[in-house]
């Protein structure tokens, strides 16, 4: 699979005992009516209400890993490609096996699949937004426990690769060595949290101290800190001049939420994009647009202000590393404006309402028969082109 996902990740198989205290009671209780009353053969439909990218490969590997170990048949049929646009309510894989083997399954199954296609969806969007940006998966601190941090960076690898067809740079890494595979690295990307710069007393003494200990390694330095974003940024382009001009150095913008950036206010935001990008400025905003264009923290003219202030210093080379909220609609309002972003930090392709993650598995077929909940019938007609195909694989007994 192209995804890199493989058994050592949440994809590996877990024992009876644990998969019967995971799953939904009534699923357990299906299969032991199931296996008194006759087993039959039957295929699930699963699916998602809202538009997403295809990110199958993680359930389809477990599921995989299941009947390895299970000693048992499980034929999964994937409806579309990794990566492919998939409408709201189209079935994304056909899952067909015997009822007592399946029925157990279903709660697991679905837990390793919404949440990843919408957070494709996401990360597609902002890499598409966005597409000369390098962006940096940063969602680990954001979850909840290590599992969700392994379906949010597969969703964002399976997005970042469906813009990087568009032309788009997409997601060159994450946070940290685990999740590295699926962006095709093997160690996790970044320099310095705010706790080094409050450690060392000064920005620039945190960046020393970084390269000493990784003179190999290009420096990315936080510039907030001490809400000195400027004045920070240009004396460690100045200690660090050779390396400045080699384009070995960034300056990473995370201003707080509550502050503007080092010199500016609502006037002074207005001015820079006017200078730069006058018609961004022109036409109606949305009160959200209008705060990532020209309020406070990480906004379109914080980032303009700062690419100015480097230029005019000399260092055309510095890069602009961008974090704080850079989700789908933030990325679209920078695209807006022309931002120069060299780099996005975010975990922000985690799925902002949870409910639309939810996938659904319904049996649409027993024994070769089709039956399906009332208006659920749209599940069907796809699954009518694959079924002769899965009889043939299905060995019964």
């Amino acid at each position: 699979m192209s995804s890199g996902v493989s058994s050592s990740f949440c994809v590996a198989a877990i024992d009876d005992a644990t998969i019967k205290a995971r799953t939904d009671s009534y699923f357990n209780r299906t299969r032991e009516i199931v296996s008194r009353f006759g087993d039959c053969v039957v295929t699930y439909a699963v699916f998602i209400r809202r538009p997403v990218l295809s990110a199958t490969a993680i359930v389809e590997t477990w599921l995989k890993n299941i009947s390895r170990e299970r000693g048992i048949e499980i034929l999964v049929e994937p409806v579309f490609t990794e990566g492919d646009w998939v409408g709201a309510g189209e079935p994304l894989l056909y899952v067909t096996g015997f009822f007592s083997h399946l029925a157990q399954l279903e709660t697991l199954m679905l837990q390793k699949l919404g949440a990843c296609c919408v957070a494709a969806h996401r990360a597609y969007q902002m890499a598409l937004s966005l597409p000369k940006a390098q962006f940096l998966a940063m969602e680990a601190r954001h979850c909840a426990g290590y599992e969700m941090q392994e379906l949010m960076s597969y969703g964002a690898s399976v997005g970042s690769r469906a813009a990087q067809k568009e032309g788009a740079v997409g997601f060159v890494g994450g946070a940290n060595d685990a999740t590295a595979s699926f962006f095709g690295g093997t160690h996790g990307f970044g320099t310095m949290p705010h706790a080094l710069i409050g450690y060392a007393g000064s920005t620039l003494r945190a960046a020393e101290m970084f390269h000493e200990v990784y003179p190999d390694s290009d420096l990315t330095v936080l510039v907030d800190y001490y809400g000195r974003e400027i004045t920070d940024g240009l004396a460690v382009c100045r200690h660090f001049r050779d390396l400045a001009h080699a384009g070995r150095v960034g300056l990473r913008l995370d201003t707080h939420g509550g502050r503007f950036l080092e010199g500016l206010d609502p006037q002074e935001s207005y001015a820079v994009l006017d200078r730069y990008v006058p018609d961004a400025i022109r036409r109606y905003r949305s009160e959200g647009e209008l705060r990532n264009l020209i309020g406070t923290g990480v906004s379109a003219a914080a980032i303009w202000r700062m690419r100015e202030v480097l230029d005019d210093a000399g260092f055309e080379k510095v890069k602009i590393v961008v974090s704080s909220g850079f989700g789908v609609t933030k990325c679209a309002s920078m695209a807006d404006a022309n931002a120069p972003i060299d780099v996005v930090g975010t975990g922000s392709f985690i799925p902002k309402l949870w409910n639309e993650t939810y996938a659904t598995a319904d049996i649409v077929t027993y024994d070769g028969v089709e039956s399906v909940k009332t208006g659920r019938e749209f599940l069907l007609p796809s699954f009518r082109k694959a079924e002769e195909r899965q009889r043939k694989l299905l060995h019964r007994g």
